[in-house]
């Protein structure tokens, strides 16, 4: 499974993160969207299951498991 943002419709409400069984979703703060926002980032990939709970509790939909 492979985690996928659309980082331009993140708003970093950080409630992907706190649905997340495997808690490897974190804030990041490298960088900012064009809207002004730090966005979530996956720190570890390999452990996704897929669950796409982070998903289906983003209100922005920007959160995509393929």
């Amino acid at each position: 499974m492979k985690f996928k943002l659309d980082f331009e419709r993140c708003k970093g409400c950080e409630v992907c993160a706190s649905a997340c069984p495997k808690k490897i979703l974190q804030m990041q703060h490298e960088r900012i969207n064009k809207s002004g926002y730090n966005t979530i980032a996956c720190i570890d990939e390999s452990a996704c299951t897929g669950c796409a709970l982070c998903a289906t509790m983003c209100p922005d939909c920007a959160i995509i498991i393929e």
